[in-house]
């Protein structure tokens, strides 16, 4: 049967650690070339939008490929479409609808760069920005480290405040809103950056030694969150897909700047092909571009949790 989820589907603490260790499977994948992630393809409908596709799955004892599809119409809502296959026998093992699956495979990511490349014992999170993305990346960090307390800002006093309340309760840990960027990353160990700022709001100057940074979605020539001069400090920078860096119709934004060349791909250094953090001192670095493939390794080990099987519904 194949069983179709929706957002009010994907609820519950557990499905934050699916997905973290479905996705440490998909990079070690990666490094041993079995994992089939393209960059992201876009159909254009002029005056309205974009449809985006990303198309993957993991080849191996038990093979999957699939699909994600979005929209970028000029619309309020807009919905996302996961469809998981069996590589081995063709059955179509299910599809989830909605906007939550791409948050958390997202987040998830994020986690896998944060248990990686920070520090072990790290404590202390500042986050910037208070979406979704943030959210889940904040619920992604809770899952792979033991953190005391994290602080958030955004530019809305009252989004700051919302955020630090939801996710207090969500996930057990004192998070405090904080009225600057400043505040937010002084002295903490973990930075995440979940912005859409066009001009650079952190910088190295803002940082601590030994500090990890996480930033969220693509960072073009156009605009970027980041200064440059955070990775001219990084001992390692990383992305979860350097061909979808270097695939972005305006170039990446570490384009140029003599950093470019020294991004690593996360995949070999969770397989141990190429260095990760080597000292507490060091600044490291991750950018997430989106690696193809993951929405479907995600969506599969969900549709195959015994904690979902009494969810969502089924057709013939």
């Amino acid at each position: 049967m194949t069983r179709i989820l929706r957002d009010e589907d994907l609820v519950g603490g557990a499905l934050m650690s699916i997905a973290i260790d479905a996705l440490e499977a998909a990079f070690l994948a990666r490094a041993g070339d079995r994992l089939i992630s393209p960059p992201r393809h876009h159909v254009s409908f002029p005056d309205r939008g974009d449809l985006v596709f990303t198309v993957g799955g993991l080849m191996g004892e038990k093979s999957i490929a699939g699909f994600r599809v979005y929209d970028t119409f000029n619309g309020a809502e807009h919905t996302q479409i996961v469809a998981v296959w069996s590589a081995d026998d063709t059955r179509l093992e299910g599809v989830i609808l909605g906007e939550r699956l791409g948050s958390l495979r997202t987040g998830a990511i994020g986690g896998l760069a944060i248990r990686h490349l920070s520090a072990p014992d790290a404590g202390i999170v500042g986050i910037i920005g208070s979406g979704a993305q943030a959210q889940s990346q904040l619920a992604a960090a809770v899952a792979v480290r033991n953190l005391d307390r994290a602080r958030v800002y955004s530019r809305d006093e009252t989004n700051r405040a919302a955020f630090a309340s939801e996710m207090q309760h969500a996930l057990g840990l004192d998070v405090e809103p904080v009225d600057s960027v400043s505040k937010a990353v002084d002295d903490v160990d973990i930075v995440i950056c979940a912005t859409t700022s066009q001009t650079p709001v952190v910088h190295a100057r803002d940082l601590k030694p030994g500090v990890h940074v996480n930033t969220v979605g693509p960072k073009t020539l156009q605009g970027y969150e980041l200064s440059l001069d955070v990775a001219d400090v990084a001992a390692v920078i990383a992305t979860d897909s350097p061909e979808q860096a270097r695939a972005y119709a305006s170039p990446f934004f570490l384009t140029g700047s003599g950093d470019n060349d020294r991004m690593a791909d996360l995949a070999d250094i969770i397989a141990g092909k190429a260095p990760g953090r080597r000292s507490s001192e060091e600044i490291t670095l991750f950018c997430s571009v989106g690696l193809a493939g993951t929405e479907v390794v995600v969506a599969s080990a969900i549709l195959r949790s015994p904690a979902l099987v009494l969810r969502g519904t089924s057709s013939g």
